[in-house]
């Protein structure tokens, strides 16, 4: 929502998604423009392999998975394959290898259809690879005073925990004693800076 709080509401997560149906429209439009002119296998070759790689792996890992956290590696996979970035890459070393062709468009109509109509955006380590509504989200919703999203998929899955589980702190003996004797010399210091605060304001 903004740079202190990158949390997406329903609202702006529709308008977000918004923008990527344009540039979708825009590659759809292009392709049909010059359809006769795009060489069809290595297009289809172009579209797949961005999920082969980067989710089918992921995708599958987390059905095995049972709800358990799954490895990193799916989650950077996932991103680097579906950054705009890596496939701008892709295509220019494509125009320098082999040419510039109307079947580069492929690319851009992936990644703008995942985003604009499927809301496929980049995936955090802290969550599920796959959509599953999240406990701590519905809460911020509450919060907000706005509507829950309906459950997307995956609905019948145990509630996953996100890739990086919670872990608390174990205290131990030695850590208990160190803080009880720091606590005394805590709470003198804090004493004296208090006195010299007020002994400066007089």
């Amino acid at each position: 929502m903004d740079q202190a709080n990158p949390f997406e509401t329903p609202r702006t997560y529709s308008l977000h998604r918004a923008e990527y149906l344009v540039g979708f429209a825009v590659t759809t439009g292009l392709m049909i423009a010059h359809f006769d002119e795009i060489r069809w296998l290595p297009a289809v070759a172009l579209f797949l392999y961005i999920d082969l790689i980067g989710y089918i792996p992921g995708a599958i890992a987390f059905r095995r998975s049972g709800g358990r956290p799954i490895h990193k590696a799916y989650y950077v996979l996932y991103n680097v394959m579906h950054s705009l970035i890596t496939q701008a890459a892709v295509a220019a070393l494509w125009c320098w290898l082999v040419k510039p062709e109307w079947a580069l468009l492929v690319l851009p109509f992936h990644l703008f259809g995942d985003r604009g109509l499927f809301g496929n955006f980049m995936k955090s380590f802290a969550l599920p690879f796959e959509p599953v509504r999240q406990p701590g989200y519905l809460r911020l919703l509450d919060d907000l005073g706005l509507p829950h999203p309906k459950p997307v998929g995956h609905v019948t899955d145990p509630v996953p925990v996100g890739h990086v589980p919670v872990r608390k702190p174990v205290p131990t003996p030695r850590a208990d004693a160190a803080a009880a004797q720091e606590a005394p010399a805590r709470a003198a210091a804090a004493g004296e800076s208090a006195a010299r605060q007020a002994e400066a304001l007089r």
